[in-house]
């Protein structure tokens, strides 16, 4: 396999376990960054949204584009100056990548790949299951989204096949949701936070890259997919499921959400709120998953 991926994000959660992924099947990676990296095995360019500037041999070469660019939603409490960052990180770079294939002289990218992610389908949609057809919802994390999407949807008419990956609460070891369940339970002060009985819908690290590269490989995939694992639990089962695998006790209750509230601001929502979201149409379009219940995943991430 000589195609070249170009990976926007590279360096995060995601970015740095796909790009190990493809260079083991063969593929040539090569990074965009704010910032040249010192690592020897990928290329970097680097680019500038704010001024709206890329390195003109970025796009050079370039069989794929994974477009993984972003400001962490739920790294930082949401000021105004944050959920303005959170929202352009992800518009504008794309904005920026559009242009600059609009802008190339007969390009060969065959597939343009991007995250997106499950908060498009709103705070809280209860016990309700939600798919690809299922309308977006209401909140900051669902307005994000749906900019988002609209803005990688405009790459529809630069001829090369385009997909939006709706990620939902990505398990790792290294990093994300499941570092800041741990923390707590190993100190022996872990806690479901909320009612307990909101849907995480959740997928292992490992079958997310897999997802993205199959959707880079399978011609007859385009649009949109939930890119999450077939069995979502609830906040309450994720805690506890995790405090088992550790060998850990769970006997404080729940945090309330006025409590979160207090916390993390208008940001608690993400951990009070949660959906249950189908994976069904990747399956059926023959993608598989090798973690489809919670226990053997957090098993394979934790022992």
């Amino acid at each position: 396999m000589n195609a070249t991926v170009l990976i926007s994000g590279g360096t995060g959660l995601v970015g740095t376990r796909l790009t190990q992924l493809l260079q083991e099947k063969g593929y040539t990676v090569t990074h965009l960054s704010r910032s040249v990296s010192g690592d020897e095995k990928v290329k970097t360019y680097q680019w500038n949204i704010k001024k709206k500037e890329i390195d003109p041999e970025a796009l050079i070469g370039v069989d794929y584009i994974i477009h993984l660019a972003g400001a962490g939603i739920a790294d930082k409490r949401w000021t105004d100056k944050r959920k303005e960052l959170i929202l352009k990180s992800r518009t504008e770079s794309t904005e920026l990548l559009r242009d600059s294939i609009a802008k190339l002289n007969n390009h060969a990218i065959k597939a343009f790949v991007s995250a997106s992610a499950v908060g498009y389908y709103g705070i809280d949609t209860g016990k309700t299951w939600v798919d690809e057809e299922s309308p977006s919802g209401d909140g900051f994390a669902a307005e994000v989204t749906h900019q988002w999407e609209a803005a990688v949807d405009k790459i529809n008419p630069l001829n090369l096949r385009v997909v939006k990956i709706r990620i939902g609460i990505v398990l790792s070891e290294k990093g994300g949701a499941l570092v800041k369940i741990m923390q707590p339970i190993k100190f022996g002060v872990g806690a479901p936070l909320g009612r307990g009985n909101q849907y995480m819908s959740w997928v292992h690290l490992d079958d997310l890259c897999r997802l993205f590269i199959f959707a880079l490989e399978q011609r007859e995939i385009q649009g949109v997919y939930n890119g999450v694992a077939p069995n979502p639990a609830t906040n309450h089962e994720l805690t506890k499921k995790t405090a088992d695998v550790l060998n850990k006790p769970l006997f404080l209750p729940n945090i309330p959400a006025f409590a979160l509230k207090l916390l993390l601001g208008e940001m608690a929502q993400v951990v009070t709120g949660g959906n249950r979201v189908k994976s069904d149409k990747i399956e059926k379009a023959g993608f598989e998953f090798k973690y489809t219940d919670l226990r053997p995943a957090l098993v394979d991430l934790l022992k």
